[in-house]
């Protein structure tokens, strides 16, 4: 080996050195996907088409998307919806809305789409006894457990602010009662802050969370401003014991998607979501 030869292999070692010690692969990396709520782009994506709009929140550092069937999907333009999946490579993962009077419409029109995972909202009427609104519940969820299996769609219940199902222990039973695995839980990072540690739901609820929303939650501005307030707070800036988190998603080897549920913005806003989510979720 000349001196030349010797100078420009030693270079590029070097440089290949130094690349290799400013590229960190987190804890998350290659487990968690990233993807979010429609309604956070819809605004930055009104004059665009919706092709256009996928491509540009791949740009943003997303790699999934959750539509709602109450509003953004439906069957008369669900061709738009797969034609922009599939032409810009952003993937929808999942949707949101799943109705107990609709959930076979719901998980036919999300295998439609190409998703797995069907979010549900459980009602609680509080002019009905509680034992009822369990009851009746639980059997629509397992009677529409059949149809999810068929079309191999889960339906994943939302921790919600309804006051049903408002603790770890209780939502872990009522998964356990359903009995499929095919009804589980879409995880709701921040929401529980109202009742709880997010931690410790995780922890409690274990495999049953299947997918994560992922939000901020300020205790100090919930208690001084409103409890809605609580929500007012960069990702990664509020309450929430993020590495607490992410440790019992690691004790659970956790992997699937995440899904950002913050309030709506522009690409340079929705570009700063996707890197808070780096960090929180260690990606």
């Amino acid at each position: 080996m000349n001196r030349r030869t010797f100078l420009h292999t030693t270079a590029a070692l070097g440089v290949a050195s130094l690349a290799s010690t400013n590229v960190r692969a987190g804890q998350f990396t290659g487990k968690i996907r990233k993807s979010l709520k429609w309604g956070m782009a819809q605004k930055a994506a009104k004059d665009m088409t919706l092709t256009d709009a996928f491509k540009k929140l791949r740009a943003c550092g997303f790699e999934g998307v959750e539509p709602s069937l109450l509003g953004h999907v439906t069957e008369q333009n669900a061709a738009e919806w797969i034609a922009a999946s599939q032409d810009s490579g952003l993937i929808i993962d999942g949707t949101v809305g799943g109705r107990a009077e609709a959930l076979e419409a719901g998980i036919d029109l999300t295998k439609k789409l190409g998703g797995d995972s069907m979010l549900v909202v459980l009602a609680y009427p509080p002019d009905q006894p509680f034992q009822k609104t369990w009851d009746e519940s639980l059997a629509r969820m397992k009677a529409a457990a059949t149809h999810a299996e068929k079309q191999q769609i889960k339906m994943l219940i939302e921790n919600v602010w309804n006051t049903f199902l408002i603790s770890a222990p209780d939502m872990a039973r009522f998964i356990d009662e359903v009995g499929s695995p095919w009804v589980q839980v879409h995880l709701d990072i921040g929401n529980q802050m109202r009742w709880g540690v997010a931690e410790h739901w995780v922890e409690v609820l274990g495999k049953r969370s299947q997918k994560l929303d992922v939000k901020e939650y300020d205790l100090d501005k919930a208690m001084n401003e409103g409890m809605r307030k609580g929500f007012d707070k960069p990702l990664g800036e509020g309450s929430i014991h993020w590495p607490a988190v992410r440790a019992e998603l690691a004790k659970l080897n956790f992997t699937g998607w995440a899904a950002a549920e913050v309030k709506a913005g522009d690409w340079d806003y929705l570009a700063d979501v996707a890197k808070r989510m780096d960090r929180v979720l260690d990606l």
